[in-house]
């Protein structure tokens, strides 16, 4: 091998050594700048953590700020009633000072919400709870090949959710047999098989609107496990119990002037007659209880001759007062509620009619109805309050229709008779007409006896949660 040789090898070896060189200060020079991209993107990142613990801080105290005014406003409402017309339910809008950034603000808005607009579901029977999920217009098939008709699934998922509670919180809903997660949610967009009608129903429908952008609230919106109220008077005394009140309870009740409801006998009659599943039904117990019925019935007769063997017996068709008190059980009270039955009604055909005759007139019951119960409990769960409950709420109550919700409505948000506003105890006007008694609701366009006596122990007029 020659010189010339050797020198070309020895010079490919060189040029080898600095192509390696070359590639491995490349490697070298990538590493560190990967190295020191990371290093800086931890820089960064360590400074974003840093910055977003000092907003969460930040907002975080915020909030807590607009949850301790929301609470402070709350505690400042003494009105005996609650009502959208109040200044808490308009909501709170305020600042407070950033504590890191001086001459810097931090705004909240705090909304408060009446869970007595809603249905408690720990309470409320299936047929309200079935007639919810019908009004929602969520369910409009049926949910499994067990049913025929979306009817028979809202009443199987209503059923469903009675043998399922008690709930600890709403979303547990998301446990019960057929529930499906529109039904819970909701519709976020409508789709075809929502009836537009039923939009309208909820007011998240206005005239004019694109109907495709419209939603429907689930069962997550419309219904609690907080309600509650306590079981006093609107003057905060406990109310008495018809099922369990002795006779001197219930002669101690007062209507107008502070005047007697129930004389002796009549109070005997009701405890006589008493095991009454709600306040309404008291409005058909009887002023002759059939104890008493049993003891007078030889004693009474509705044959108007004048033939001797009625002498010693009282007709009820004519007899006066005087001599209708001339029997056991029947005093002043009960005398007089027999001549008014007989003046509106006619003459009684026989003697059970006697029977008949009501204990209580519904000028009676709409003066002591707020200050009764079926309880004994201090606190009430899933009364429903007719001055914040949505119109949707109000029409699926027994009893109610979407006519008779609106007339609710209407009377609250109406002026009041004499344009003389209710005031708060710092003399803020309240808006609308807001019902002040459980028996307000009788002036509301519509509302009879019978839609009264069927809603009497489901509603109230103010909330405690």
């Amino acid at each position: 091998m020659d010189n010339s040789t050797l020198g070309h090898i020895a010079k490919t070896i060189r040029n080898d050594e600095h192509g390696l060189s070359l590639i491995s200060t490349l490697w070298i020079l990538t590493i560190l700048s990967v190295l020191a991209t990371q290093f800086l993107y931890s820089i960064r990142l360590e400074g974003r953590r840093q910055a977003n613990f000092v907003d969460r801080t930040k907002f975080h105290y915020a909030a807590k700020a607009g949850f301790e005014n929301a609470i402070a406003t709350l505690r400042a409402d003494e009105t005996p009633f609650d009502s959208l017309g109040e200044q808490w339910a308009s909501g709170i809008e305020d600042q407070i000072e950033d504590g890191m950034m001086i001459g810097n603000m931090l705004d909240y808005q705090v909304e408060i919400i009446d869970e007595g607009s809603k249905i408690n579901i720990n309470t409320a029977d299936s047929g309200t709870i079935a007639n919810l999920i019908n009004s929602s217009g969520l369910l409009t098939t049926p949910i499994s090949g067990e049913v025929d008709t979306a009817e028979e699934s809202q009443q199987l998922i209503a059923q469903s959710i009675i043998d399922a509670r008690p709930f600890r919180t709403v979303r547990d809903l998301a446990r019960v047999e057929g529930m499906t997660e529109m039904l819970l949610y909701g519709q976020p967009q409508q789709s075809q098989s929502v009836n537009t009608a039923q939009l309208s129903d909820f007011g998240l429908m206005d005239q004019g609107e694109d109907e495709s952008a419209q939603s429907l609230p689930g069962l997550v919106d419309l219904v609690t496990i907080y309600s509650i109220d306590k079981n006093t008077d609107a003057s905060g005394q406990a109310r008495i119990n018809i099922n369990s009140a002795n006779q001197q309870q219930l002669t101690q009740l007062t209507g107008n002037n502070n005047q007697q409801v129930f004389t002796n006998d009549e109070a005997q009659a009701l405890i006589q007659g008493r095991n009454y599943d709600g306040i309404g039904n008291l409005l058909d117990a009887q002023a002759v209880s059939d104890e008493t019925f049993d003891d007078i019935r030889d004693e009474i007769s509705v044959d108007s001759s004048d033939g001797n063997d009625d002498e010693e017996m009282v007709n009820i068709n004519t007899g006066d007062q005087q001599s209708l008190t001339s029997l056991d059980g029947i005093d002043q009270g009960i005398a007089e509620r027999i001549i008014d039955h007989r003046n509106q009604n006619g003459e009684f055909e026989n003697v059970d009619d006697i029977k008949e005759v009501k204990l209580i007139t519904t000028d009676d019951f709409r003066n002591i109805v707020d200050k009764i119960t079926i309880s004994d409990e201090e606190t009430l769960s899933g009364l429903i309050n007719i001055n914040t409950t949505p119109l949707e709420i109000l029409q699926i109550l027994p009893g109610m229709d979407a006519t008779k919700a609106q007339a609710i409505v209407t009377y609250r948000e109406s002026e009041p008779e004499g344009s003389q506003q209710s005031q708060t105890a710092d003399q803020t006007e309240i808006q609308g007409n807001p019902f002040k008694n459980i028996a307000d609701v009788l002036d509301a366009e519509g509302i009879d006896t019978d839609t009264f006596k069927e809603i009497a122990g489901r509603i109230t007029y103010r909330s405690h949660g």
